[in-house]
């Protein structure tokens, strides 16, 4: 009993720690960057006035600059206790009514986007489900999956709005007037989502379909509907985590699909404040979005134990063994990468900068096979080009967080309070720091998406790796003098990192579009740089007129998709 109070009391310090950190650091951004925050709120209010000296010392005694750092962020966290945020630097309005009107809008929109998933995540994993029910193994492969998950949310946001707001006027385009503003962008976040959650959910249910138990129930003749319920319920028991921290994640990163919709949201006012250096708003909401990720983290953790029972507690799980099988038809694997090579090799040859002001949003053609920007530049050119960067640097970053992912996952015996803190706190806000104090570029974008990539993959790794440890067979090994090295490197290892790296090759996409994301909101690769997300971003207004522009670089990270998924089948 004194253990497990031990082992919460430190949860729960890790999670203080980590909220004070990391709310200190926003706090003192303006200091820490070497800019001056009472010039920056100065022309912020008025860009008439002149800053003189005389103004800013005004400015500065009236936000308590002149307090130091230590008395910013006492006088903010006194205030914090007692329900007061103070006063935003740049409007002067109260923040906790500006961020208390945008939580519940992304509260509405964040639940929205999480039935969108699940209803997805069950179209991908009905019919492995029914095939365990009667037996059978599914073997197929995850294409549409990583298709679905290679759809970048904003440019989805973009089509939706184009389709079914302009086009059919089924819905309206922007704004959060009622329920009908929520239907396009939680679409929109939904479906990546989902996607992620079908993967992770087919992976649980072949192994919960190839445990012994299963093979007993069916020679019993137990009925079909009670093996199904069976089989779900401990699919489930791995699912429930994910979609704790798949709340937390849609809570805290839905910026830039609020921001093509312009849904006034938590996200899009945290981004928004900081890149202003309004620090109490940034300060409000970033405690906001990590609450609101411990909770949810917390009820997926807490859904995990009651869908496993007492089997769990009294480590009576039991899970196939570990197999490994090379996925057939290599040359189909062998066939796309010569072809894509191929492409990019002849786009290489041309000049992604080179502006021709005659051809503007030119359509595809002999002489330009994926046709011009609005600026006459070559999108074939500028797409190869731009492969090179984002392709490359996402599986870098990719390999990089799943390595983390399973190290944190295998050293975590319970739910880890830094991955759920993590997993809530967007990419962005860390991207905004990094840029503060070394300035915009790929190193600030690649720390940030690694340091918040990592918390997804760490908490699938975690519930894996419990279940292995809590199986029959480790308990006899363990009974038997087996060390803890020995059953994790020989056993609990092989049997998670298949899993983790499907999951994490099925995230690249996401990783590829958070770095163009980061990229097209100037804290990553700068115009006029060939980049993938940069590319949409710049094609977005001309979607209507001139599809080709989003629709090739769209193209390029669903394949990204589709070529990850297949890597991910050889693994298996």
């Amino acid at each position: 009993m004194t253990g497990r109070l031990t082992a919460v009391a430190g949860r729960w310090a890790v999670v203080a720690a980590f909220v004070a950190g990391v709310t200190a650091v926003l706090g003192l951004l303006p200091l820490i960057s070497g800019r001056d925050p009472a010039l920056t709120v100065l022309r912020a209010r008025s860009t008439e006035r002149e800053p003189d000296a005389e103004a800013l010392a005004a400015v500065r005694r009236e936000l308590g600059l002149d307090a130091g750092p230590a008395g910013l962020l006492r006088q903010w966290f006194s205030g914090a206790v007692h329900g007061d945020f103070g006063r935003s630097w740049v409007s002067g309005e109260p923040v906790g009514a500006r961020v208390a009107e945008a939580l519940g809008v992304s509260a509405t929109l964040t639940a929205f986007a999480v039935l969108v998933a699940i209803a997805v995540m069950a179209l991908l994993v009905t019919r492995t489900l029914v095939r365990a029910v009667n037996g059978r193994r599914d073997d197929s492969r995850n294409g549409v999956a990583a298709v679905l998950a290679g759809l970048p949310e904003f440019v989805l946001g973009a089509l939706f709005v184009v389709l079914f707001a302009v086009r059919l006027r089924w819905l309206p385009t922007s704004g959060w007037n009622d329920l009908g503003n929520a239907v396009l962008p939680a679409v929109a976040l939904g479906i990546p989502a989902g996607a992620v959650l079908g993967v992770i959910a087919r992976d649980a249910v072949r192994d919960a379909a190839s445990a012994p138990w299963l093979r007993a129930w069916t020679a019993a003749g137990i009925r079909r509907r009670v093996i199904g319920l069976a089989v779900l319920r401990r699919a489930s028991s791995v699912v429930a985590e994910q979609l704790g921290l798949l709340f937390a994640g849609l809570f805290g990163g839905a910026a830039a699909v609020e921001v093509v919709f312009a849904v006034p949201g938590i996200g899009r006012l945290a981004v928004n404040a900081a890149i202003a250096q309004d620090v109490p708003v940034v300060r409000t909401c970033v405690l906001v979005i990590l609450v609101v990720g411990v909770a949810a983290s917390g009820i997926g953790g807490l859904a995990r134990r009651v869908l496993l029972g007492p089997a769990a507690e009294a480590e009576a799980l039991t899970t196939a063994p570990p197999a490994s099988r090379l996925s057939s038809r290599p040359w189909r694997w062998i066939l796309a990468i010569v072809v894509a090579a191929a492409v990019i090799a002849y786009g290489l040859w041309r000049d992604p900068f080179a502006v021709e002001l005659t051809a503007r949003l030119q359509p595809p053609s002999l002489t330009h096979p994926m046709g011009t920007d609005a600026l006459g530049r070559d999108v074939l050119a500028r797409l190869s080009h731009g492969a090179v960067h984002t392709a490359l640097l996402a599986l870098a970053v990719t390999v990089t967080t799943a390595i983390i992912g399973v190290l944190v996952g295998l050293a975590a015996r319970r739910p880890s309070a830094a991955a759920a803190l993590v997993n809530a706190l967007p990419a962005v806000v860390i991207a905004l720091v990094f840029a503060a104090t070394a300035g915009p570029g790929w190193s600030g974008a690649v720390a940030a998406v690694v340091a918040t990539g990592w918390a997804p993959l760490a908490g699938h790794a975690r519930s894996l790796a419990a279940e292995q440890r809590d199986s029959s067979y480790l308990v006899a090994s363990r009974a038997l003098g087996a060390s803890s090295w020995h059953l994790t490197t020989r056993h609990v290892l092989p049997a998670i990192v298949p899993a983790v790296v499907r999951n994490a090759c099925v995230r690249l996409p996401s990783v590829a579009l958070a770095l163009a994301t980061l990229g097209y909101l100037g804290l990553g690769a700068q115009p006029p740089e060939p980049e993938w997300g940069l590319l949409i971003a710049e094609g977005m207004p001309y979607v209507e007129r001139a599809p080709w522009t989003v629709l090739f670089p769209a193209a390029g990270l669903i394949a990204l998709g589709l070529a990850a998924s297949s890597l991910a089948t050889r693994v298996r």
